[in-house]
């Protein structure tokens, strides 16, 4: 009797340990994600501080980690235009991490956040953490696939061609490297890195989508097998994750499958991928935040996989990560008054503010568009203003014509723009100048200025006002208001 008791006793015991559930997700990563994220500023590296980085700039740093114990740095290709495709690599494990960053050369924001990830490996601190990975783990970065692209911050390479539709053909030396390497490999995670638009917003909200994910389908009918369940898993731990830093601000990509891709041919090929996409937060042009966002979440999840924690998350919480949605623009204007032929109109006006390359490829200057017009309600703005009562006003030319730039000194041109003046012209026009030193546009004696006609795809300038008071400019697709002080607005436009 006594045995049967104590076996009863066991099994109870027994029962009560297999039925307590898993601590969730966020109490797992909470101290690790916390430091990690209190810390990046002493992991960031420095000299990538903005996006339009090259493969040069990133020489000196592969050569800094090869002379490094425990970093093994590998030249594993070389681009179309003969520039060199390193693999970094650190650990002893068992279990292959694989992460590639900037197969679309414009798309650099991982590339800048895997060398902030090395600074931290480098680092004596995270001992245990570090340890824990490196022991469990190899983990391999190859940063900028595509630096033919990032030297012209361009999407595609030399040849013309999207490298992530080109797993199949294989045309591109930057493609035959991330096949031979992943094949060389067999990796059992792999993490494809990229940047997404600007626009993209987490479905029917107004929030972006800060990061996309996606674990690629292998096939068309969108199967689970145990590969992609793993990246779905580990997906789940780094949004809730980011949700304690970007709240919402999550999205999810249409998981059609594309035979060309990649990240879809990867995943087919046994390693479980997952795809990040860095999109767009407010008041981060450079994308630092976002970086800082890779980062964190990308280092926690590289700790759950090496612990092992993921195994326990339900893969059911990845279908609630909402899809992406493309309703996002940097300037709404909502129901302004617009007059046409005698008739007045209820109009709403989505404005994006472009990026233009400057020459060389360092910098860049605006030159926005009309996106949409009309009703817009289900689209949303970074910027959004509440134009009921407040019609649209064209602006005028200066009508005394400027000798050149130092003239811009005797000028008052806050004044000019509540008179309503938009445009000056200028006869000699400085080379240099992409843009213009003032919040007017210049414009060259030989410019014809067309009628104003609010129209998509044409510059987004002109006044708004209430019965004949101009409250208000959007200066190539910028809003400001003049009844507050405006110093430092350089994204007027040059008209020669």
């Amino acid at each position: 009797m006594r045995n049967y008791q104590s076996v009863l006793a066991f099994l109870f015991i027994f029962m009560m340990i297999s039925c307590k559930e898993a601590p969730p997700v966020s109490e797992v990563s909470e101290n690790i994600t916390t430091s990690l994220y209190e810390t990046y500023g002493t992991y960031k590296e420095p000299s990538l501080d903005r996006r339009r980085i090259k493969h040069h700039e990133l020489q000196p740093l592969l050569q800094k980690f090869a002379a490094k114990d425990g970093f093994d740095v590998t030249q594993v290709g070389t681009s179309i235009e003969g520039r060199s495709l390193n693999l970094v690599s650190l650990g002893e494990g068992e279990t292959d991490v694989f992460l590639w960053s900037q197969m679309h050369g414009n798309e650099p924001t991982a590339t800048q956040a895997i060398f902030d990830i090395l600074n931290f490996f480098d680092s004596d601190d995270f001992t245990e953490e570090k340890n824990a990975i490196l022991k469990e783990l190899r983990i391999h970065f190859l940063p900028m696939l595509n630096p033919d692209g990032a030297e012209i911050y361009h999407r595609r390479n030399r040849l013309g061609i999207d490298i992530n539709r080109d797993a199949l053909r294989l045309q591109s030396p930057e493609g035959q490297t991330l096949k031979k390497v992943r094949d060389s490999l067999e990796a059992d995670f792999g993490f494809n890195l990229h940047d997404q638009s600007t626009y993209y917003n987490a479905e029917r909200t107004p929030k972006p989508a800060t990061i996309s994910y996606l674990a690629p389908a292998y096939n068309y009918e969108k199967e689970i097998n145990p590969v992609r369940a793993d990246a779905m898993r580990v997906i789940v731990f780094m949004n809730d994750i980011l949700q304690k830093y970007a709240p919402g601000q999550v999205g999810r990509y249409d998981d059609g499958f594309e035979p060309r891709a990649f990240g879809d041919n990867i995943q087919k090929w046994g390693t479980s991928t997952i795809l990040i996409e860095s999109g767009g937060f407010a008041s981060d042009p450079e994308k630092q935040e976002i970086r800082k966002l890779n980062y964190v979440s990308v280092l926690s999840a590289i700790y759950t996989i090496a612990t092992g924690k993921y195994k326990n998350i339900d893969i059911a919480e990845y279908e609630k990560i909402p899809h992406n949605d493309r309703k996002l623009v940097d300037l709404k204007l909502e129901g302004l008054t617009y007059d046409l032929h005698g008739n007045s109109y209820t109009m709403d006006v989505a404005v994006n503010q472009l990026e233009v390359n400057e020459e060389g490829n360092n910098d860049f200057w605006y030159s926005s568009r009309v996106y949409d017009l009309g009703d817009l309600s289900t689209f949303y703005g970074y910027e959004t203003f509440n134009g009921e009562g407040y019609n649209i006003i064209p602006g005028k030319i200066y009508p005394e014509e400027l000798a050149d730039a130092s003239a811009l000194e005797n000028l008052d041109t806050a004044q000019l723009l509540k008179d309503g003046y938009l445009y000056l012209r200028m006869k000699d026009i400085p080379v240099e100048w992409v843009c213009s030193s003032v919040p007017l546009h210049i414009v060259s004696p030989a410019n014809e200025i067309e009628v104003f006609d609010l129209w998509v795809g044409e510059n987004p300038s002109f006044f708004l006002g209430k019965g004949d008071q101009i409250t208000h400019v959007v200066v190539n697709g910028f809003l400001l208001d003049l009844s507050e002080e405006i110093s430092g607005f350089t994204n007027a436009m040059i008209y020669r």
